[in-house]
């Protein structure tokens, strides 16, 4: 471990006991609070990052990049479970969203731009992007059907928008699992790594045990820190003059996408474009195929009432287009850093319509 690496994780170990003793003593300012469990929640994502990438040496690349984008999604699904406990339901769908948004947008450009900078092209595995957008174009369709239904209904129709909510949860569900069953077991070869990695030693290898231990209890960590994050986020966005909405599609979806697209941008850094690609769209299918149906599915046992999965048509839209350019950009295979810079411009653009849209719908 770098001496950077040490500073960074003993900043966590810092603040991490801070903001707990600040949140029991009460009284604190929450935007305080607010920063103090964002920040914390930054090298924990680092430390998954380099937990389940001492994972992925013992798994592979198909199966790392699967570990990488479930244990990455960790703080963005604890984050919205106490979200949603506590009622705050359009902060929740708009993190869904923004999820999406900041993999797809902001993760994979910062990996083009950032491998970019150091090689003239860079190649990754084109069957394996298209498999990859075509199961978030149809998680996008899939959840603009509760949407569409919902412009239709009256009032004697709200149990059937319920009914419809819950079939397409549980469809998205099973094409998630089908997916995976795809992926791993029937044509592992559509995904199989193609581009030219750098050599990696064994030397400072993790144990297998000391791998998954570190997973778990830093997924912990991020728990605690996500339950201040919540509990501190409606007068913070009060302060500084934002919705919640804005908070969710942008701060909470950058805060706590930070492990998968760190993790991303590592992987480009050293030339692993299959693995960072991996990361950042299999983080975002696993978004919408399998973090939004559970997330609807557990507001009928810790919700105040039922989640639904109606968005606004400024989400739906932003999400549709952002698929398209994913297909544009990634489906031929290779990366360069003006790909990256394209995909960060359109990810800001979008940041800043959302900021100035009322209601962020």
């Amino acid at each position: 471990m770098s001496a950077l690496q040490k500073i960074f994780y003993g900043l966590a170990l810092l603040i991490i006991p801070l903001a707990i003793i600040l949140d029991k003593i009460g009284g604190v300012p929450q935007p305080l609070l607010f920063f103090l469990a964002a920040v914390a929640i930054f090298p924990l994502a680092a430390l998954l990052v380099h937990a389940t990438e001492q994972l992925a040496t013992y798994t592979g690349d198909t199966i790392g990049g699967l570990l990488n984008a479930t244990f990455g999604n960790a703080p963005e699904l604890i984050i919205a479970l106490v979200a949603l406990n506590a009622g705050l339901y359009d902060m929740v769908k708009a993190s869904i969203i923004g999820a999406i948004l900041a993999n797809m947008l902001l993760g994979l450009g910062a990996a083009f731009l950032a491998g970019g900078l150091r090689r003239h092209i860079q190649e990754f595995n084109p069957a394996a992007a298209r498999n990859y957008m075509t199961m978030m174009l149809l998680a996008v369709i899939s959840l603009a059907i509760p949407s569409t239904f919902h412009n239709f209904v009256t009032a004697g129709t709200i149990k059937h928008e319920q009914y419809v909510n819950l079939a397409v949860a549980v469809v998205l569900l099973a094409t998630y699992f089908l997916s995976l069953v795809f992926m791993l077991k029937t044509h592992p070869e559509f995904f199989e790594s193609m581009g030219q990695a750098e050599e990696h030693s064994v030397e400072g290898r993790w144990s297998l045990p000391r791998a998954v231990v570190t997973l778990l209890l830093t997924s912990i960590f991020v728990a605690f820190m996500s339950e201040i994050l919540v509990g501190a986020v409606e007068e913070t966005a009060k302060v500084l003059g934002m919705s919640q909405a804005f908070i969710g599609i942008v701060v909470l979806a950058v805060v706590g996408g930070a492990a998968e697209s760190s993790s991303a941008v590592v992987m480009g850094v050293k030339n692993r474009m299959d693995l960072s690609v991996s990361i950042a769209i299999g983080s975002s299918i696993q978004i919408a195929l399998f973090v939004a149906p559970v997330l609807l599915l557990a507001s009928y046992f810790m919700a105040p009432q039922p989640l639904n999965l109606v968005f606004g048509p400024g989400l739906l839209g932003a999400v549709f287009l952002t698929v398209l350019i994913g297909i544009m950009v990634a489906g031929d295979g290779k990366a360069n850093w003006f790909k990256g810079v394209q995909l960060i411009t359109v990810y800001v653009v979008m940041a800043v319509m959302f900021y100035f849209l009322p209601g962020s719908q």
